[in-house]
């Protein structure tokens, strides 16, 4: 079943991309006590995620601070040399905290992994965006397969 508000951010060991290299990062220390945003996508460098989610993000991150998020984080299942490199090709300094589930624990954590298997993909995150405050959901939204509108960076907004 996958999270929804009112839930805690469960506390697993993820990387985060940095310039400095990965760095372990506590999911359970990083939600606490401020308000992120974060949203997952099935991967780094795949075609929606590219042209899209992630640059509509750094695009809105001015807006998203003036309504509160204190930190806005990219998540997917892919290494952090992999999160690093989208990070660089997309031109991120410090708008999006750039997180990587390798093996997929935080996702399968929160009941949003998407089992592409069988297109070469593995297991996934679903394309979501949520709010956490003080490492509770506030608000979550899951898209459909295939869809993008409730986990784009102005949904977020128009939910703050």
């Amino acid at each position: 079943m996958p999270i929804s508000v009112g839930d805690a951010i469960p506390a697993v060991k993820v990387m985060q991309a940095t310039a400095e290299g990965p760095k372990e990062v506590d999911t359970g220390e990083f939600f606490k006590g401020r308000t992120v945003a974060l949203f997952g996508v099935p991967g780094a460098f795949t075609p929606t995620c590219s042209a899209k989610h992630l640059p509509g993000f750094v695009q809105q991150a001015d807006a998203l601070k003036a309504k509160g998020v204190d930190v806005i984080a990219c998540m997917a299942v892919n290494d952090a040399f992999v999160m690093g490199a989208w990070a660089k090709d997309q031109g991120i300094t410090d708008q999006v905290a750039m997180i990587a589930d390798g093996s997929a624990a935080f996702t399968k954590a929160m009941g949003l992994e998407f089992d592409l298997t069988a297109r070469g993909l593995g297991v996934r995150a679903q394309r979501f965006a949520l709010v956490a405050k003080d490492g509770k959901v506030t608000h979550i939204a899951i898209e459909a397969p295939g869809a993008f509108e409730v986990s784009k960076a102005e949904a977020v907004l128009a939910v703050l």
